[in-house]
């Protein structure tokens, strides 16, 4: 595309740039150091960013590595038209994919399909467990077993969304569950627990409470197959806001998977606002 031009001084369009972000989480409902601890999230790696402009908008766009490939990443787009000239860079820089992060809308990237969603929403300030349901620690006996489930269950969820090969997204669960859970059960901050009803577990919960100011991370809400489409779905919900408000946070964010549109329907008829969204294409 004609008249775009890489720009050395990124002042100008990185001030620009954060308060556009900065808006956009606080319109989703974010208290300000929950939007600004996003903000350090979203701009990450900024320094190394190339950032180009046409006079009227602009286009940062940068390259890393990710479970052995090179992906590209849009983090900016106010330029029209302006995706063809983002695409062309990453591909010119050994991009074999490309993802985009986004809040408010799809946008220009209507056609990139939705890899994943971050989903927030205020829990309930006494929240209630749903008459029948009991909720108890997982033990650390039964912890090697939900272990076991839990990454398999996340290669399966990363490989439906199409976001990488099963080998790549073994080696991601890898690095994910070293990073979030370095001492296993025993990992402070975190939490493990067992939903059942009429004496059997029906599902089972992961969060990390203080994962960000005020807000409670629930890595998982899994109910069993064999009993799923008996309601049991929206209580998993409701046991995520409990422990939210167990750990003393004011807010529960998960992340849902492309391709997963049962459980988007869900978190839409409970309130859960799409917070960012992911999407990508393979070049």
């Amino acid at each position: 595309m004609d008249g775009i031009q890489i720009v050395a001084d990124q002042d100008v369009w990185r001030s620009g740039f954060e308060e556009r972000v900065l808006t956009g989480y606080r319109a989703a409902g974010c208290s300000e150091p929950l939007a600004r601890a996003l903000l350090e999230r979203a701009v990450e790696g900024i320094d190394g960013w190339t950032v180009a402009t046409d006079g009227t908008g602009w286009i940062a766009v940068g390259v890393t590595e990710d479970n052995g490939a090179t992906v590209g990443r849009i983090h900016d787009l106010t330029v029209p038209g302006g995706r063809a000239w983002a695409e062309r860079w990453c591909a010119e820089h050994g991009a074999l994919r490309v993802e985009v992060r986004l809040t408010g809308g799809a946008g220009a990237f209507a056609d990139y399909p939705v890899r994943g969603q971050i989903r927030m929403r205020a829990a309930a300030e006494r929240p209630e467990l749903p008459s029948g349901l009991t909720v108890r620690r997982l033990t650390e006996e039964e912890y090697p077993g939900w272990y076991a489930a839990e990454e398999a269950a996340y290669i399966a969820d990363i490989v439906r969304a199409g976001a990488l090969t099963p080998e790549r997204a073994q080696a991601k669960s890898d690095q994910d569950f070293a990073r979030y859970l370095p001492q296993g059960y025993l990992t402070p901050g975190h939490a493990f627990y067992v939903f059942e009803a009429e004496g059997r577990a029906v599902g089972t919960g992961w969060v990390n409470h203080g994962f960000l100011p005020g807000v409670t991370f629930g890595f998982s809400l899994e109910v069993y197959e064999e009993h799923r489409g008996k309601g049991y779905g929206r209580a998993a919900m409701a046991v995520g806001e409990w422990a939210t408000r167990q750990g003393g946070d004011e807010a529960m964010m998960f992340n849902v998977f492309g391709g997963n549109d049962t459980a988007m329907r869900l978190y839409d008829s409970t309130g859960f606002a799409v917070l960012d969204e992911f999407r990508s294409i393979v070049l």
